[in-house]
């Protein structure tokens, strides 16, 4: 799944091109792009149609439509989703599930995935305009509504390796493995230490140099590391190039020199370095 850096890059492609415009047409192929929405794909459309977008937002991996009257249009992107600004006399892409036109012409929107783990599903928005269904996700370190003190509080509390807590998202959103792994090298934690085993100069060190990378990943475009994400205008980001730990195995590591070591964590890979990220000691229990 993208992460906040590469959803951002998206979202603002959206504004540009779908805000304040009213949807005049909305084209769903198949029942599991609408598979979130249980009245169907039908309903969905219909209830689309005429709305106007008032805003493209955003919180950590999470994006949806405004489309007033306390109504949200989710846009789960899943692991290959893609939002593509076309114009209608173009070629459909293979694995297209969803259309949307616009009154007023070109250009429409189309989504594309082709693992179809994404889809579309209307929500209703909460009192801070976050839709009801991801409530429960925490605010991401670009949101005004962040706390720094309070997300590192919370981190603080938890028992479990620190980079499972980055990356579970009612804690802090919008951290994926990529930027977990490049917050925990700059900070020199390795993913494993607890969470509350750590300072709170320490977690907020990690979440600093996460809120950093994602910002400089965001300037960048994003990263490309799957073929699969681009922008609305089909092009990918580029950070890949400047990752110092995610994928590096075997490359020295850009602080010390010492190979990049690649390891198994929650069934995914792990990035980080044996001398600046030293594993935490084992407790050996007393009999």
């Amino acid at each position: 799944m993208p992460e906040l850096p590469e959803v951002e890059v998206v979202r603002r492609g959206l504004a540009d091109h779908v805000e304040g415009r009213v949807i005049e047409s909305v084209q769903l192929r198949g029942h599991r792009v609408a598979r979130r929405h249980l009245a169907g794909p039908d309903d969905l459309a219909a209830r689309l149609t005429g709305r106007r977008v008032v805003a493209v937002r955003r919180r950590g991996k999470y994006l949806w439509w405004d489309l007033g009257d306390d109504l949200g249009l989710l846009l789960h992107l899943g692991m290959s989703g893609q939002l593509l600004v076309e114009e209608a006399a173009a070629p459909d892409e293979t694995h297209l599930h969803a259309r949307v036109r616009f009154a007023g012409g070109d250009p429409e929107l189309r989504f594309v995935d082709q693992r179809t783990f994404g889809g579309l599903a209307l929500s209703a928005l909460g009192p801070d305009g976050i839709p009801a269904t991801i409530a429960h996700i925490a605010p991401d370190p670009f949101e005004p509504a962040f706390d720094a003190a309070a997300a590192v509080r919370r981190v603080k509390a938890k028992d479990s390796a620190i980079k499972r807590v980055l990356l579970d998202q009612t804690v802090v959103s919008g951290i994926g493995n990529i930027y977990a792994d490049e917050a925990l090298w700059r900070a020199g934690v390795h993913g494993e230490r607890p969470a509350s085993a750590l300072s709170k100069p320490r977690i907020a060190a990690v979440l600093d140099a996460a809120t950093e990378v994602m910002g400089e990943a965001l300037g960048q475009g994003g990263t490309s590391f799957d073929a699969l994400y681009v922008n609305v205008n089909g092009a990918s980001g580029y950070f890949d190039r400047s990752l110092a730990a995610y994928g590096q195995a075997g490359r020295p590591c850009p602080r010390c020199g010492t190979p990049i070591r690649r390891e198994q964590f929650m069934n995914r890979s792990s990035f980080s370095c044996p001398r600046c990220q030293p594993r935490p000691r084992r407790r050996v229990a007393l009999r």
